[in-house]
Order: C-alpha cells, then sequence, then structure tokens
C-alpha cells in the first residue's frame, strides 16, 4: 500500500532522507510542460464555490485539439495522498499529467475527500463525479469527451475500478489499474498470501457479524461483459497477495466477457511504479501510451 511514498523509500532505501532523496532522483525523471498548458484547481463538483479542496483537479493539456484525456486517481490507503504529494524533490502526481501531455494525451489529476471527514463510500463518488466533469467540460479545453479513460494506482486503482464497474461507464474508454488493492476482498487466497483482513475491514466498514462488506467493495464482483476494457498492470516485486489481487480481477473480467489484459512489470516494486509512470524508458508508461492510442485515437 503507498501510505507516504516518502516513508516507503525511505524503508526501502535504508530509512535515511538522504538516501531517500538519491533513490528518488534515479527514478524522476521530470517531465516539461508549459504552464500556458496546466490548469490548476479546478472545481469539479456542482459546488459553486468548490466546497472543498479535495473536490478539485489539475488538468494538464496536451497542444492541439481533439485529445484524449486520463482521469488519474492517486492511491493512499484510501485515507491519505494528494494530487500536489511531493517527495524527495519529486512532484509525483504532477510529472504523470506533464508526461502524458507532451505525448498528446491529456490528464486531470484529482483529489478526492478523505476520512475523517466523509467515510467510504465517498472516495468512489467523488472519482465517479471527477470524471462526470471532465465528459463535460473536456471539450472547452481541447480534449474528446467520448476519449475519457480513468487511471489509478494503488488505492487509485481500486476507486478507479469500482467506479467504473459499479456505475453506467459510457464515455468512459478504458480503465488503467496499476498495482491494485482490494480489487476482490472475497479472495480467500489472497488472505492465505499474506494480506491482512482486518486491515481491509476497517477501511471498508466492515463488522464481524457479516461478510457483506467484502462484497460491497470489491470491483471484481461487478465484472460484466460491458465493461470498459482494463489493462491490468503490477509489479513483479509486489508481495504475493498484491500480484494476486492483479490476476484475480483480470481472470473475472474475462471470464464475464470484458476486455482485459494483464501487464507484469519486471524489476519494480509497486512503490517504485508510481514514478516509472512517467518514465518512457520503463515498460509501464509505453504501454499505457499504446492503450490509450489504441482505444483513444
Amino acid at each position: 500500500m503507498l501510505t507516504l511514498l516518502a516513508v516507503a523509500l525511505a524503508v526501502a532505501l535504508g530509512g535515511c532522507s538522504l538516501a531517500t532523496r538519491a533513490g528518488v532522483a534515479l527514478l524522476y525523471d521530470k517531465a516539461d510542460l508549459p504552464v500556458s498548458q496546466i490548469a490548476r484547481d479546478l472545481c469539479y463538483t456542482a459546488s459553486s464555490p468548490c466546497d472543498t479542496p479535495r473536490h478539485t483537479l489539475d488538468l494538464y493539456q496536451p497542444a492541439g485539439k481533439a485529445w484524449p484525456v486520463i482521469v488519474f486517481v492517486h492511491g493512499g490507503n484510501w485515507d491519505s495522498g494528494d494530487k500536489n504529494y511531493r517527495t524527495g524533490g519529486a512532484d509525483v502526481y504532477a510529472n504523470i499529467g506533464r508526461f502524458y501531455a507532451t505525448r498528446g494525451i491529456g490528464v486531470a489529476v484529482i483529489n478526492y475527500r478523505l476520512p475523517p471527514n466523509v467515510a467510504w463510500p465517498a472516495q468512489v463518488d467523488d472519482a465517479r463525479e471527477a470524471a462526470a466533469w471532465v465528459r463535460g467540460n473536456i471539450e472547452r479545453y481541447g480534449g474528446r469527451p467520448d476519449r475519457v479513460f480513468l487511471m489509478g494506482h494503488s488505492a487509485g486503482a481500486h476507486l478507479v475500478s469500482q467506479a467504473a464497474l459499479t456505475t453506467t461507464s459510457a464515455g468512459v474508454r478504458g480503465v488503467i489499474a496499476v498495482s491494485g488493492a482490494a480489487l476482490d476482498l472475497t479472495d480467500e487466497q489472497t488472505y492465505q498470501l499474506g494480506a491482512d483482513r482486518d486491515y481491509y475491514r476497517a477501511r471498508f466498514q466492515g463488522d464481524d457479524r457479516s461478510e457483506e462488506w467484502k462484497r460491497r467493495a470489491s470491483p471484481a464482483l461487478f465484472a460484466n461483459a460491458k465493461a470498459p476494457p482494463f489493462p491490468i498492470l503490477y509489479a513483479t516485486g509486489e508481495t504475493k497477495a498484491l500480484q494476486r489481487q492483479s490476476q484475480v480481477l483480470h481472470e473475472t473480467l474475462t471470464k464475464a466477457g470484458g476486455s482485459s489484459a494483464l501487464v507484469p512489470i519486471h524489476g519494480e516494486s509497486q512503490t517504485r511504479m508510481v514514478l516509472v509512470l512517467s518514465r518512457a524508458d520503463k515498460a509501464a508508461a509505453p504501454a499505457i501510451v499504446q492503450f490509450v492510442g489504441r482505444f483513444g485515437g
């Protein structure tokens, strides 16, 4: 899980802040985009003025017109994270926006509400509302409202999968799930591989009297033949339990008659994945660009 990227990197690199900065520098490759092509803190709710900074997004716009757009949802254990997050001098999510915009793909990097101010499933509601705002407004920025994709990392992968599979997906061309967790909370093998049942129960408002919380919060259980296509990316350095979750979502979508591609990314970990999403020389980013080109061209 990505609670705080800096903490995870610090642990991986020996707990030293200097080592953390050095490690991020090895992975972070800053993408450049003119400031004039970035619109910050756009409110994506019907509230006016915006009721909370958690209901805002930053829009990274390619040059030209009629481009596809990704709605990107950050991770953070369902209870933390921010679109403006920085670690070791790296503006992690903003760099994702700039990277794809330079490749002709717009990106809306969103915030969403977090506990204790809201309870699950408000985060899913926010992801849906952000996607709806993009579909309704992107044309005036130069994008295609019928070429909208959802993408999320870690907990964000769960949120975009849940949002896409539990609502009408008209206008959503595809869902890019990166290093997702809690994709099928009913899968007992995942717990046998080390996943913490109580951890997920706490996040998804579960109780000891019923297992319904697992079914309610598992996007894989809502797989259907009309679902938008999914590429499901996972790192081979992730825990076996996390890898299992990506595999289960892929298998469930395929069995339901949907379109899914399982894409293992070798030599990476779940934490590193969020950094290599904006690296042209790593496998994850080219796979995403190819997918959007195929379904959003």
